[in-house]
């Protein structure tokens, strides 16, 4: 009965190693598994990250035709209705670009009078956070006389429930227009 007893603690024993050793391999594996996982992950973020780069620094070259602003031909513009450059309202839901046309009259008499009035060549544009640089990189350089700058602005007609996530919303627009090299002049809500 004892030979029996020390066979079977040796089978105990036999199996138990086995059992480690299988739980090790089992484990290098699942861990070599985790390690390429891991690897092929960072990869495609570097991937992902440097297609934004790039795509970034190629907006940057587009709105890099239009000049740097000069800062004395707006600093007295204090009514967004006297703003030339393009004017961003941001609402809870969407944001309002407001854009002067160019004056199809090439002539100089009666500019900006009665008869040609800059309020009448504005268009407003309404458009999601993710389409609002492509639209500005599609403006034609007369439509910014200031030079590389906007104005934003909180819209003055969102409820006060909304305003916080207007105001991320802004600050997001902000960061994404500094990042293009576009000056931003913010207005305060009136």
């Amino acid at each position: 009965m004892l030979d029996s007893v020390k066979v079977s603690s040796k089978f105990v024993a036999g199996v138990g190693t086995l059992l480690v050793v299988s739980a090790v391999v089992f484990g290098c594996h699942k861990e070599e598994q985790a390690v390429s996982t891991a690897a092929a992950t960072a990869a495609g973020a570097e991937h992902r990250a440097q297609a934004a780069s790039a795509e970034r620094d190629q907006e940057r070259a587009r709105l890099a035709r239009i000049g740097l602003p000069t800062k004395s031909r707006y600093v007295d513009v204090h009514e967004p209705g006297a703003w030339n450059n393009p004017f961003i309202s941001i609402d809870a839901n969407m944001i309002n670009l407001r854009v002067t046309l160019e004056d199809a009259n090439t002539s100089g008499m009666g500019d900006s009078g009665m008869l040609r009035p800059t309020a009448a060549r504005r268009r407003e544009l309404q458009l999601r956070q993710s389409d609002l640089i492509e639209a500005l990189m599609a403006l034609p350089d007369y439509a910014w006389p200031y030079g590389r700058v906007v104005a934003i602005e909180e819209s003055p007609l969102a409820d006060k429930k909304s305003r916080p996530a207007i105001r991320r919303q802004m600050e997001a627009v902000m960061q994404q227009l500094n990042d293009l090299g576009v000056v931003v002049d913010e207005w305060p809500t009136r």
